[in-house]
């Protein structure tokens, strides 16, 4: 979710060394009822599972860089209705490093399909933002029968400046540096720009990006899931995908524009797309009302 170049900011900002957080420490803050950690594909996910365990499932995938908590205002507003189900993915929050090293597309697929399974969830709502929204699609395309309704917010997946088709992107010095360097200021700077008023970035929400940010192993794996970026042309894949489909986009979107919709809708010719007036990159954080609103309407039709 963080912008590579705006990463880059770590230079001119002066490096300043930021170690590792306590993992006791950061589960003590961040992983309170109702989290709890479920084994599924070799890993260790923190997972939330709220909601009637009877109701329709909603899964939950978060973007580059983010926890299962930036859906927390979605979370309240689904579970009186649903099984509402989100996670780290695995390079993140208090999932943390894969073991195995791979953050491909193809093990992330696997990684939700076993957790689905852990879980005993034969079908679900499937929701992803930004990266989420890539590996949402990707495993409708794949395992359609195990979707029911998909919810693309702002999706990446489609080439731009820096991301070709089957070319990992080059990463640059200033992110390698992240490990050892994430001065908090910076990653402020980093995120503002997903809001479309940056004025409405809380300390808390930057608290809680640094402190997930500097859970042990979580930033060198974060730059190898960047490694690991290997697109490929969408358009084969959303041709497969069998669920109907909801685009939801901030108008005000910098990091992944509005205009990308229409890649989209050239594939999936049937799809809805909402537009959030004065929103930007992370509607569920900046404009949880609103966004909710629109998700719970295509869901109930």
């Amino acid at each position: 979710m963080i912008s590579l170049l705006l990463m880059a900011l770590l230079l001119g900002a002066g490096l300043a060394w930021t170690p590792d957080l306590d993992r006791a420490t950061l589960e003590a803050r961040y992983a309170g009822p109702p989290s709890r950690f479920v084994s599924a594909a070799g890993l260790r996910l923190h997972v939330r599972d709220t909601g009637p365990r009877d109701a329709p499932a909603v899964l939950l995938l978060h973007g580059f860089g983010a926890s299962l908590h930036t859906w927390d205002d979605w979370a309240a507003a689904l579970e009186v209705d649903y099984r509402v189900i989100r996670f780290d993915l695995p390079a993140a929050g208090l999932t943390g490093p894969d073991a195995s090293g791979d953050y491909s597309d193809a093990r992330s697929v696997e990684v939700i399909a076993a957790l689905m399974d852990t879980l005993s969830v034969s079908r679900a709502h499937l929701v992803g933002h930004s990266m989420g929204g890539r590996l949402a699609w990707r495993f409708a395309a794949e395992q359609p029968a195990r979707v029911d309704k998909l919810v693309l917010v702002a999706p990446d997946g489609f080439a731009s400046p820096g991301f070709e088709y089957g070319q990992a992107p080059a990463v640059p010095l200033a992110v390698r540096l992240m490990p050892w360097a994430l001065p908090r200021p910076v990653l402020r700077m980093g995120l503002a720009p997903a809001w479309a008023d940056p004025a409405a970035l809380s300390d808390a929400t930057v608290d809680r990006y640094h402190d997930l940010m500097r859970a042990p192993g979580v930033r060198r794996a974060l730059i190898e899931r960047m490694e690991q970026i290997v697109l490929q042309e969408p358009g084969p894949w959303l041709r497969r995908i069998q669920a109907p489909v909801l685009l939801l986009w901030g108008e005000k979107d910098p990091m992944i524009p509005l205009s990308n919709a229409a890649d989209y809708r050239r594939e999936l010719p049937r799809s809805q797309l909402v537009a959030l007036p004065g929103v930007g990159h992370l509607p569920q954080e900046e404009a949880p009302e609103a966004s909710v609103k629109a998700v719970r309407s295509f869901l109930r039709e």
